[in-house]
């Protein structure tokens, strides 16, 4: 069977947030209640996490995840990535290396914050002192194998730093990081490919300078028509059942622990 878990539903500040609270969030739904972005994907036994926030600790323990195939990285900014050290316990269950994938522009980034962490495939460092990842280099619509799922990196445009998405298996998931736009190419390819489930960012309605609103997104999602969408990445301004309310029936937004079969 395969499966995913949305580890963390919120935006950088999470919600509650120390500068918003719960903001337009009812804080008596629980469903508000929202960590920093991430998602577990088990394809049939091949274990995937989709970025490390700040939470990955909390997030590790409370769906008892011990062992990973590969962990994908979408972008470089800290609620994405800066649980990178955390992946060090799951080295010491192990003893054995992580394989992390992304591209160019967020690998260099990863080598020049957290160079102390990668190490070469055939040697695992330390894991008490600190994690063991092997880094992996991809580029877009160009497909790669873990195990027996197949990953292909997708470019997104707008955002303030180089972002990038995830279509596995030919699109049984499109997992889709923080952006503004898509570029052509990308919608192209997504045009083309039949999408089960697409996993997409929400930080506001209105979106931002730097992050798709909720128009803009449904005109997207009314183009690629997958079959069904959850929303990710929320921000306190976006209340969970004023999102629900607000969208077709065959989108939802994301909460903790949400467990999807695929």
């Amino acid at each position: 069977m395969s499966y995913m878990i949305v580890m963390g539903a919120g935006a950088a500040p999470g919600v509650p947030s120390l500068c918003k609270g719960w903001g337009d969030c009812d804080p008596d739904n629980k469903y508000n209640l929202r960590r920093r972005s991430g998602t577990y994907y088990n394809f049939n036994g091949t274990k995937i996490i989709v970025d490390t926030s700040p939470d990955l600790r909390f997030q590790l323990l409370e769906y008892n995840i011990r062992e990973l195939d590969a962990v994908l990285y979408t972008h470089v900014h800290a609620d994405h990535l800066h649980g990178i050290d955390d992946l060090r316990e799951i080295n010491r269950i192990g003893r054995c290396n992580i394989n992390f994938y992304t591209t160019k522009p967020v690998l260099d980034e990863i080598r020049e914050r957290f160079g102390y962490l990668l190490s070469n495939p055939n040697e695992v460092k330390d894991v008490i002192k600190c994690a063991s990842l092997v880094a992996n280099e991809v580029e877009c619509e160009k497909a790669f194998n873990v195990k027996d799922v197949n990953i292909v990196p997708i470019k997104l445009g707008g955002h303030n730093v180089p972002s990038f998405g995830y279509v596995f298996n030919e699109g049984e998931i499109v997992h889709i990081a923080d952006f503004k736009y898509f570029p052509e190419s990308t919608l192209d390819y997504l045009r083309k490919i039949k999408i089960k489930t697409l996993i997409a960012p929400l930080t506001t309605p209105k979106g931002e300078t730097y992050h798709v609103g909720l128009e803009e997104l449904m005109l997207y999602v009314k183009e690629i028509a997958p079959e069904k969408v959850i929303l990710n990445h929320m921000a306190s301004e976006c209340d969970y059942n004023k999102i629900n309310e607000m969208t077709p029936d065959n989108v939802f937004p994301a909460f903790e622990g949400m467990n999807v079969e695929l």
